[in-house]
């Protein structure tokens, strides 16, 4: 008889082949609950188009057959958009500005003035606000006082009654002086030369300015009043007349019909909406569990980040809806997470924020979205690799340009591949050109916040890594100056381990970075460790006292951790403090307590750990213990024989179970091990002894 296994044991089966290789890092139930929250405000806004939604749309496949029972004219409502499009532009209504009129009144004052200093300097001749003929200049110079105020008068009079009427800045010049000469009228100005001149003066003042702005409102209203006075666009329908066939698509014409018989719901419809809010969940949940898969040391500010991130995309997908940029929405966001977090988280989230598109993009088909996804994925690709700011800075440059050249190329190929990515509209050349530039932009401003992300959310990029390696940060400075010592065998330790993570395939660089702080905790008292003492006596035998010594071995664990949070130290690399030692035995001691004591509990006597939980740890515990032996071998050792020490020293380390939980295997310690004994031949290769000459005599 065949027997099929359970649920339950394929479901055991499926989650330890899924498990990752290294141990999770544990959440409380208050930070799942968190997460879960953000979660839900994800599915939410991802759902929330289809919670009141019309159950047809124009283009959809009709589900049924629609007869018209009985004679109608429905309004075409694509007709009277379009009508209403045409109209904007035609229906303007513009309004006095009462601000730019009273500049226009303050620049003919100014010109009064002006005029008035010309003629009182006795001299009309020279440069006024306006170009004179010679009878104006000899009026203008004769002119007694009660003609100056008269005639300044007439001028403002005029210019009011001009500027109450509206003016447009693109008045011809000699359209201007004919309505100023119009406006003069029966005036008191009666001189043909002072007629002339002030002709000159409102022209001079009113041309190319216009004190009318537009008002949105009466425009509004004018467009309402002129769609009213025209005739309506209508659909005529008569009894029997076929609206829809099943499995036909829905002309916008037909689903006004469908409408208008009440064959369109738009109640809310929470079957549909549930669904969609499933599957965005669902979506959020398998985002978090393949980010804990590649990302075992996932924090929770790491998953509130990334789902935080993906619920302000849902909200400005469905705030700008079609005009939304898909390039702008998934390519920054991808970059971060890519650079922060590993390729493979932002992959995941860039997949899940390409799925979870509430609306579609209108007009420009679902192939938009598809290169902005190839375009993101290849960011991720290359940010993942990138180690410094300065090659970060070059993807900015790069996949605008990139993302440019491909689209136009698609464009270019549309006509021969049949593929239209952008549906009926294609975008002109300058379109992509804006688009590009904007998602260049985004990516400089992404830069700028990756920093303070890296403050705020704790992540680890290569950039800053490297900036952590830097051994003049005031740390590792203080260390190379108060524990020379330790900073010796920090080196060694680092030159060690680095090799062993490159041979398996490890991360280098945060190997390297957490090696150098692994051991800050001894800045405490560098004078307890063996390295740092020169000739003075040691304070461990004029204390005599083994459990004493041995809190001062757990205290440099201890102090490392405070200096790591005081220096705000990303957590991987402060895991190196304590899980480089794990729980290993003080061994000399544990010996010299048992001398005193055989019944000595043993766990007095160790360190609190934890184990090394990762191959980075485990490779930098390997190494501190193996750097000592090999530093004492002798100069003629053989490689086998150094190979031959090593391993002993790994070997206790294994039977002791401090590689438990760090996933190396048997061929990834042997690797280690022979990458250990590279690095000591490197560092004990001879040289040729160099003749010292005599020295010579100074004069007295």
């Amino acid at each position: 008889m065949v027997r099929f296994p359970r649920g339950s044991s394929l479901w055991r089966r499926w989650r330890r082949l899924q498990s990752p290789t290294r141990r999770l890092l544990r959440w409380t139930r208050l930070q799942t609950a968190v997460v879960l929250l953000v979660c839900l405000a994800v599915a939410v806004a991802s759902s929330l188009p289809w919670l009141i939604k019309p159950d047809l749309q124009p283009g959809a496949i009709a589900p049924f057959d629609a007869i018209a029972p009985k004679d109608v004219l429905v309004q075409d409502s694509t007709a009277l958009e379009q009508q209403r499009s045409s109209l904007v532009a035609q229906s303007v209504v513009q309004v006095i500005d009462p601000e730019q009129t009273k500049l226009l009144r303050q620049r003919l004052e100014q010109q009064l003035i002006q005029l008035q200093q010309v003629a009182m300097s006795g001299s009309a001749a020279r440069v006024g606000p306006v170009n004179m003929s010679r009878a104006e200049q000899q009026w203008l110079t004769q002119r007694t006082a009660q003609e100056h105020l008269a005639w300044d008068s007439a001028v403002r009079q005029a210019a009011t009654r001009m500027l109450s009427q509206g003016l447009v800045s693109n008045l011809a010049v000699n359209q201007l002086r004919q309505a100023a000469k119009v406006q003069l009228g029966e005036s008191a100005i009666t001189d043909p030369a002072a007629r002339s001149l002030a002709t000159k003066v409102l022209a001079s003042t009113l041309r190319g300015s216009s004190n009318l702005r537009t008002d949105p409102n009466l425009s509004k209203q004018l467009i309402e009043e002129q769609l009213t006075k025209q005739v309506i666009p209508t659909i005529e329908v008569r009894k029997g007349d076929v609206i829809t066939r099943k499995g036909e698509p829905i002309s916008p014409q037909a689903y006004d019909v469908l409408d208008y018989f009440g064959r369109v719901r738009r109640e809310p419809q929470p079957g549909i909406w549930f669904q969609h809010f499933v599957e965005a969940l669902a979506a959020c949940g398998v985002m978090v569990l393949v980010m804990r898969r590649e990302r075992p040391c996932l924090e929770v500010r790491h998953a509130l980040l990334a789902v935080g991130i993906l619920f302000l995309v849902q909200v400005a997908k469905l705030w700008f809806q079609g005009s939304v940029s898909p390039l702008a929405l998934l390519v920054p966001p991808t970059l971060v997470l890519a650079e922060g977090l590993g390729t493979g988280c932002g992959l995941v989230w860039m997949s899940v924020a390409a799925l979870l598109w509430p609306e579609p993009v209108h007009g420009l088909s679902d192939g938009r979205l598809l290169i902005a996804a190839v375009v993101a994925a290849s960011g991720a690709l290359i940010a993942g690799r990138q180690r410094s700011r300065g090659q970060l800075l070059q993807l900015t440059v790069f996949l605008p340009v990139g993302a440019l050249i491909g689209q136009w190329l698609l464009l270019q190929l549309q006509p021969l591949t049949g593929w239209k990515a952008w549906g009926s509209l294609n975008p002109t050349l300058d379109e992509l050109a804006t688009e590009s530039l904007l998602l260049g932009l985004l990516l400089m401003l992404t830069l700028l916040a990756i920093p303070v992300l890296e403050s705020s959310f704790g992540l680890l990029t290569r950039a800053r890594l490297l900036e952590l390696a830097d051994q003049e940060r005031p740390l590792l400075r203080r260390l190379s100056c108060e524990a020379p010592g330790t900073f010796e065998h920090t080196l060694m330790i680092c030159s060690l381990a680095e090799e062993g993570a490159r041979a398996i395939g490890a991360d280098v660089d945060l190997i390297r970075t957490g090696s150098l702080y692994h051991d800050v905790g001894k800045l405490h008292a560098p004078g307890w460790f063996i390295e740092n003492q020169k000739d003075e006596p040691n304070p461990h035998d004029s204390l005599n006292d083994p459990f004493g010594s041995a809190a001062v071995l757990q205290a440099h664990v201890d102090e490392g951790l405070k200096l790591a949070r005081r220096h705000r130290l990303p957590r991987p690399i402060a895991d190196f403090i304590p899980e480089h030692q794990g729980t290993l035995k003080m061994g000399y001691f544990l010996h010299e307590a048992r001398e005193r004591d055989p019944n000595v509990d043993e766990g007095l006597f160790r360190y609190r750990g934890p184990a090394p939980r990762s191959r980075e740890t485990a490779v930098l515990m390997l190494a501190d213990g193996c750097e000592a032996a090999l530093r004492s071998l002798p100069p003629d050792t053989s490689d086998e024989q150094a190979r031959d020490t090593v391993r002993r020293l790994v070997g206790a380390r294994q039977r002791d179970g401090q590689l438990r939980k760090s996933s190396l295997s048997r061929s990834e310690v042997e690797l280690v091990i022979r990458a250990f004994v590279q690095v000591w031949r490197r560092m004990r290769h001879r040289r040729i002894p160099y003749p010292i000459p005599a020295r010579r005599g100074f004069p007295a």
